[in-house]
């Protein structure tokens, strides 16, 4: 069977099912954000490589994922302080996608509500 490339509008459509996700920008790129915070944005850093996306996730979860798939997450200097990975979107399926940016989804709504554990709050 083949694999449907994922493209920033497989993003669009997957994030905007997720409860109170909306369509924004970040610096002029395209984001999605719940509640006013940033849930995932196209990478546009010029570290990030082309055809990337940056989701929100808390730190464990994102050393798990570059441990796990080097070839699909990364991260660069520019945002190894945030709790944010870099997704390879040549090279994740789209049910890892949806699977990701449910985990980012509960991240950052547990982050507003303030019922997130300490341990997944930035570092500084």
């Amino acid at each position: 069977m083949p694999r449907t490339k994922v493209t920033f509008e497989t993003v669009r459509k997957i994030g905007l099912a997720l409860e109170g996700v909306k369509e924004s920008t970040m610096y002029g790129a395209l984001a999605l954000k719940v509640g006013g915070e940033l849930l995932a944005c196209k990478a546009i850093n010029k570290s990030a490589e082309p055809d990337s996306l940056g989701v929100r996730i808390d730190f464990d979860q994102r050393e798990a994922l570059l441990a796990e798939a080097p070839q699909t997450y990364y991260v660069t200097d520019h945002y190894v302080k945030y709790p944010m990975v870099l997704v390879r979107l040549s090279t994740i399926r789209t049910e890892e996608l949806r699977d990701l940016l449910s985990s980012a989804w509960k991240y950052v709504t547990a982050k507003k509500t303030g019922n997130r554990p300490a341990w997944t709050r930035e570092r500084s």
